[in-house]
């Protein structure tokens, strides 16, 4: 394994409301995953140090772009996200190595800022209890 920058991404596909992989990576400007664990404290009364149980594990997913409302492009694939309420498949892919997972976009924020710039924010939580794993 080498290390590696995060130019050149290989994928990132988000489904359309009609369940269609859409590549919208030129649309993303930025984004950030995360796929954390709950805990659970169970530190009992004769320990002087913490005692944890893993717990649930989650996917969650904030995306940041440049508007763009040509076809099957980021506003065609966000615009539905207010009227649906779909689990929609993200697929990340970096150096051969996939995390996929049916997730929940909650919101399709647009900000319109001083200089002119047009740009939204996407984020979305796991929605359907598998756990996130990478491949291979």
């Amino acid at each position: 394994m080498t290390k590696e920058s995060g130019l050149g991404w290989t994928t990132l596909s988000v489904d359309d409301s009609g369940g269609t992989a859409r590549d919208i990576r030129n649309d993303i400007t930025n984004f950030e995953w995360a796929t954390p664990r709950e805990e659970q404290d169970i530190t009992g009364i004769d320990k002087s140090a913490k005692e944890r149980l893993l717990l649930l594990a989650d996917f969650t997913i904030e995306m940041n772009g440049v508007f763009n409302d040509a076809t099957n492009l980021s506003h065609v694939v966000f615009k539905t996200i207010p009227s649906t309420s779909v689990a929609r498949t993200v697929t990340n892919v970096i150096s051969g190595n996939t995390l996929a997972g049916e997730l929940l976009l909650t919101d399709y924020s647009l900000t319109r800022a001083e200089d002119g710039k047009l740009t939204w924010k996407v984020p979305g939580a796991h929605a359907d209890g598998t756990v996130p794993t990478w491949s291979p």
